[in-house]
């Protein structure tokens, strides 16, 4: 397993990690779970996008940029909701 193959399993699994945590927030009966499971989500999601900035300055997490006449449609279909 190579460095690419490594990183793309982390970052799998704690966007699952995330995953988990939120929904560990929004079903919390108590105040101090809810917030224990916050506090959880926000570091795990630092966390997560710390380890996408190391994949994309090696280049193996391309992005491309959006056209604006697709963010307008896409902006227009949700607002109408």
């Amino acid at each position: 397993m190579d460095d690419k193959n490594l990183m793309e399993n982390i970052l799998l699994l704690e966007k699952g990690v995330c995953d988990l945590f939120m929904h560990g927030t929004i079903e919390s009966s108590t105040a101090n779970v809810h917030q224990t499971f916050n506090t959880a989500l926000n570091d795990a999601l630092c966390m997560q996008d710390n380890i996408y900035d190391k994949m994309s300055e090696k280049g193996w997490y391309p992005t491309e940029q959006a056209e604006q006449n697709k963010v307008n449609t896409v902006r227009q279909k949700f607002s109408a909701c």
